[in-house]
């Protein structure tokens, strides 16, 4: 190993207990690609979602298990950014986790970034919108086969568009 690798790999670790103290715009692991991130601050957001939406999505908190419709949704569609409308998930990898929040196996592809949260000591992986960095849940190795995963969603944090609607174009 030579020593750029290794600094960098230091780097990496060392800041991972930062997420902590810092908002989640200084702290979320770089978008992928195919996602241009928006340079809109946070606190541009309130006057387009409720306050409800703006403390999940901007603030990090986490709605009441059990508060949101979208728990029994069953109906074709898409689920998008509550804030920025980019797509984030698809219907058909909906399913009832029994958590009492909005549960998927997978989310679409490069529209999500992640970052360790270590708010309740434990590291767990949190998840936002790759577009706006809107917090939307936590993703747990607990879901069903064939990847095992669980993305917890926040339900103020998605809106549900039907398959037969057309999608809203994007926010920004």
């Amino acid at each position: 190993m030579n020593r750029r690798n290794f600094l960098i790999g230091m780097g990496v670790t060392a800041t991972a207990p930062l997420a902590f103290f810092y908002p989640t715009e200084q702290a979320l692991a770089i978008a992928p690609a195919a996602v241009e991130r928006l340079k809109k601050p946070h606190t541009a957001w309130r006057e387009l979602i409720s306050p409800e939406a703006y403390k999940i999505l901007f603030e990090e908190h986490t709605e009441p298990p059990g508060s949101s419709k979208l728990n029994h949704e069953s109906r074709e569609g898409t689920y998008i950014c509550a804030a920025c409308y980019l797509p984030l998930f698809e219907s058909r990898h909906k399913y009832d986790s029994g958590t009492g929040w909005p549960s998927f196996t997978q989310p679409i592809a490069t529209h999500v970034g992640t970052k360790k949260d270590f708010k309740l000591i434990i590291p767990r992986t949190e998840y936002h919108c790759a577009r706006c960095g809107g917090h939307q849940g936590h993703v747990f190795n607990d879901g069903p086969k064939p990847r095992g995963e669980r993305w917890c969603n926040n339900g103020l944090a998605l809106k549900f568009i039907v398959h037969t609607e057309s999608l809203p174009p994007l926010r920004g």
